[in-house]
């Protein structure tokens, strides 16, 4: 797929499904990560995969974060949302960034790179055919989710993508007009 084809009509697919993402995909999806933009060269990013029965390992991960946060015992319901997210798709890869100490790349940049390898993992799952989402929210934030997947104090999860076999033909891409989001400025 030509790249600016790929860059221009990237969509997220939420419904997924087996088989996840074959080696030649996973090597192309994973190597776009490793080009992303990384002031420094520090390489702050780092990747988890969770497939198959680690998924539910997961979800019971999730499921006690959820417990912890709520002073309520949760409804069977909220239970079984918890411990059906990773089961969403065959392949998550959980997005890790390595703070470091660094008197020329703040943190907010290191985390900014991280964001940038997911986004270069998005663009070229779409161009092998994968379908994929990125996932944040309350749980990427959770101490007890962070310690459960063994990262270290100086680590944040960036999000959770998704990766499967989408189960209907993705989405147009929404005709957005640059105009409406680049200005000259003038001084």
């Amino acid at each position: 797929m030509d790249a600016l084809f790929a860059l221009h009509n990237r969509v997220s697919t939420g419904l997924l499904t087996e088989p996840a993402p074959g080696d030649r995909q996973r090597r192309n999806i994973f190597r776009a990560a490793l080009r992303a933009a990384d002031h420094g060269c520090l390489r702050p990013w780092r990747f988890l995969l969770v497939e198959g029965e680690a998924r539910h390992r997961l979800g019971e991960l999730f499921l006690k974060a959820g417990e912890q946060a709520e002073p309520a015992p949760l409804a069977k319901i909220q239970r079984e949302r918890f411990l059906a997210m990773p089961l969403r798709a065959p392949l998550i890869v959980v997005a890790v960034t390595r703070l470091v100490e660094n008197p020329k790349v703040p943190s907010i940049e290191q985390r900014m790179s991280t964001a940038a390898a997911v986004q270069a993992m998005l663009t070229a799952a779409f161009a092998e055919g994968v379908g994929a989402y990125w996932r944040t929210g309350a749980l990427a934030a959770n101490p007890l989710v962070a310690g459960g997947l063994g990262l270290a104090e100086n680590e944040r999860i960036e999000g959770f993508i998704y990766l499967g076999t989408p189960q209907k033909p993705p989405r147009a891409a929404p005709e957005l007009a640059v105009s409406d989001y680049f200005a000259t400025w003038e001084g």
